[in-house]
């Protein structure tokens, strides 16, 4: 009887096979469409470093804000099932800012869905202040879909229930309306 059922360490490695598997054809897609620089698994940390070491006002750019955001998620300590999509959304000026938005969206494919159809996102907004010295750090916080709460980037730590949270309500919301 036991002999039927995979030993813990083949299940293992059948696991870690289809998530290569994923990963690579996740890849294959993103290129084709070319946004491969875009996609990025992202990676388990093992310190908690929430702070960043900002971008000044003057050495600010949409690429570096891009570059940091992605730097300042990994810090989140997410398993590596995630896979991130970063992409810029817009800039807006205003009197005494300007205001440069990003939105991070993020989803677990699975053997079932390897396309998820459910995604949680996270917008970013990058303050820079037009009177205060170009030398002072930008100011970073970011919002999660369907929460009002704005978080200010190294003062929250973030969960990553929140995430999961997202994806699950979506899913069932999903199966509970019929197109």
């Amino acid at each position: 009887m036991e002999e039927d059922r995979p030993s813990s360490n083949t299940s293992l490695r059948a696991e870690e096979l289809v998530t290569v598997v994923l990963e690579r054809a996740n890849r294959a897609v993103m290129k084709d469409l070319g946004h491969d620089d875009q996609m990025k698994t992202t990676k388990k940390v093992d310190h908690p470093g929430q702070n960043m070491d900002w971008a000044s006002c003057r050495d600010f750019s949409v690429e570096l804000g891009r570059k940091q955001i992605m730097e300042y998620i990994s810090t989140w300590g997410l398993s590596p099932r995630w896979v991130l999509n970063l992409a810029f959304l817009e800039t807006i000026q205003e009197e005494y800012h300007s205001l440069h938005r990003y939105r991070a969206r993020l989803s677990i494919p699975t053997r079932q869905s390897p396309v998820p159809r459910d995604t949680a996102s996270v917008c970013f907004t990058v303050r820079l202040s037009r009177f205060r010295p170009q030398t002072e750090r930008v100011e970073v916080c970011y919002t999660l879909e369907s929460n009002q709460l704005v978080h200010l980037a190294g003062k929250t730590a973030f969960r990553e229930k929140w995430l999961e949270d997202l994806v699950h309500s979506k899913a069932l919301l999903r199966r509970a309306v019929d197109f």
